[in-house]
Formats: C-alpha cells, structure tokens, sequence
C-alpha cells in the first residue's frame, strides 16, 4: 500500500521484521513484535488518525503521522477503515497491555455500535453523508469487515480478551442484528433466493444506487465475501443454510464461461481490460448482473445501461473491476467444506 512506515531499530524491531508498512503486512508479524517499540511507534501513530467520533479515515498511511488534525478525513468503514486500524491495536494491546491503545479499540467499538442502524446494517460513513455514503454497505466488504471485527471481540479470547463484558455483550447483539439484516436484504427472484447488492437503502432495504456506475443489482464479488461470513457461523439456523444454499446456487447459474479478461497496456500508462473468448478459460463473474435477468451489466460514468462491456470507456476499463474469479474457490471449496463440516446431504 503507502510508503515505509515503520524502519527497523536496534532497540526495537526484531530482525524478522525490519521494516512494516500499512496494510496486510501489519497483521503478520511475530508475536513478540507487537510489544516491541516499533509496534508502540505505529499505535502511537494510528491513534493520532482516530477522529473524535471513534473511527478512522479510509485510504491513508496511518504509519506516518499527520502533520496536523486537518490532514484526518472523515470516518468510515469503506476500504478497511477503522476495522483494519482496530485489529492492529488489538494486537498491541495484546502484547504491551497499554492503556491508550486499549482506549482507543474501545472508542472504535463504541464508534461501530453507534454507527449501526436499528435494523442491523451499518453505513459506509458515520456521521452519516447525504447521498450513497448513507447506504448499508456491502460494497467492498465494508459490513463484512465490522460484523467478523465484532464477532471476534465479542468471544473474548486473544488478542481480544481484553475488551469488557459490557462491550463483549453489546457485540454479540450487535452481530446478531447484522446477520438478520443480512438475511432480510437478501434478493429473491421468484420466490428464489440469490445474492445481495453492493449497497441497499437504509430504510426499505431494496438495492440501491452507489456511484453513477454502480447500479441497484446483484452483486457477483460483495456476495461472496456475504456468503463466506454465513459460512462462518458455528452453529447456523436453517433460515442461514437456505441463504447460503440460495447464493451459492445462484453463483453458479450465473458464472461466464468461455471468455477472459485480458489486460492491453496503454501508451498514457494505463491498462485496458477487454473480453476476449478462450474455451479453457476458468469461470468469471461480473461485478453486477442485472435484476430479474441476471445478465452481466455494465455501466459508464453516465449511468447508462450496458450488456456489452466493450462499450464502456478505457477511463472505467482500466479503472474498475468489472469481473473477476471471486466465486472460484468459495465454489470449489469453501462451499464443500461447509456442506461437509455440518453433515448437509
């Protein structure tokens, strides 16, 4: 992701780690770094991105620090925020049993509980935005990333054991409305369950608008990470199991096969994407399929509906994931697995 972060000192970190940078690298680290001074060097600088509401910006270095409190964005949980920055302070807390980080995980909890909608879903902003921003958020796995947050720290254990009853308790609750809201914005096609959107309204839950290119559909990337979570649950009622059932066989209904995507490099440095056929190809899926039909859809930046995705400009093209292999190994393997682990037929 960003630029270093964190260099290796001879007094902190371990010579296995000598250098971290934000991002998944943070989380894979020995043990014994997290209590090391190049671990307290980054929480000293992640608290100082925590906004006064509890949360964190999105899409920022939180390993080098702001030069001044204008430079902090506004709180979220797209991208990663605020969960990313929590899991991280988890782990030092775990190791150095500081009271300022252990502090600041828990006004990120207080944050995520009073982001929360009354029906279980949460916003990609809080304080909440005029516009998209106020949507529950699927996209990006935003919801996802809070409700396994939650989860984790509800149960207890390490690196988490140090969160109070009072707030373990509040977390487990507030899972438990995330999942019947998961649940309830599901997508039925006659009478059949299928997938999710990116993002439905706060209020009526039907699929809503995003950006001008993200339209009210079904979801062929932010449903598999839904899914994966349902798969996660212990012990998951039968109201679960037909959900996950529903969007694994809708996953598979409607996978593309026969094509690939090809990246063309281009003369101003960006990499176009274009659909070409290839018989061997592995199944894809597209980003958005369109409600009632389930053809993959395709849209501009002017909002115009589109099934064939070399119409789209090279701005989006080389700008945005229309497709990918999201469902490949939930489908392959997670989803056996699953079946399997719980003695389904």
């Amino acid at each position: 992701m960003a630029a270093l972060a964190i260099a290796a000192s001879s007094c902190g970190a371990l010579p296995e780690s000598p250098q971290v940078r934000w991002g998944d690298e943070i989380f894979h680290q020995p043990r014994e770094w997290y209590a090391s001074a190049d671990a307290r060097a980054a929480a000293d600088s992640v608290i100082l991105y925590q906004t006064h509401v509890g949360g964190w910006p999105k899409n920022t270095d939180l390993l080098e620090p702001p030069s001044s409190p204008d430079e902090v964005g506004r709180p979220t949980i797209d991208n990663g925020a605020t969960t990313t920055p929590m899991r991280f302070l988890a782990l030092v807390v775990d190791g150095t049993d500081d009271a300022r980080y252990r502090q600041a995980f828990e006004r990120g909890m207080d944050y995520l509980f009073a982001a929360q909608y009354a029906n279980g879903g949460w916003p990609q902003y809080f304080p909440l935005r005029e516009g998209y921003y106020s949507r529950i958020t699927y996209n990006d796995n935003a919801m996802v990333n809070v409700l396994e947050l939650l989860r984790d720290a509800s149960v207890g254990e390490a690196p988490y054991a140090f969160v109070d009853q009072a707030r373990r308790t509040k977390a487990s609750e507030a899972v438990a409305r995330g999942i019947d809201l998961i649940l309830r914005s599901q997508i039925e096609q006659e009478g059949q369950l299928t997938a999710w959107c990116a993002q439905h309204d706060e209020q009526t839950l039907d699929p809503a608008w995003a950006r001008a290119y993200e339209p009210p559909s079904l979801s062929g990337g932010e449903s598999v990470g839904v899914v994966r979570f349902l798969m996660s649950i212990e012990d998951p009622t039968p109201e679960i199991v037909a959900s996950i059932e529903g969007a694994v066989q809708w996953l598979r209904s409607v996978a593309m096969s026969g094509v690939r995507v090809q990246r063309i490099p281009r003369p101003n440095g960006r990499v176009e994407r274009v659909l070409i056929e290839d018989p061997e190809a592995p199944p894809l899926w597209a980003r958005f399929y369109e409600l009632g039909t389930n053809r993959p859809l395709y849209l501009d930046r002017d909002s115009v509906y589109r099934y064939d995705f070399s119409e789209i400009g090279l701005e989006r093209r080389s700008g945005y994931s229309y497709h990918g292999t999201w469902a490949a190994e939930l489908l392959d393997e997670d989803y056996p697995r699953w079946r399997a682990q719980h003695g389904l037929p």
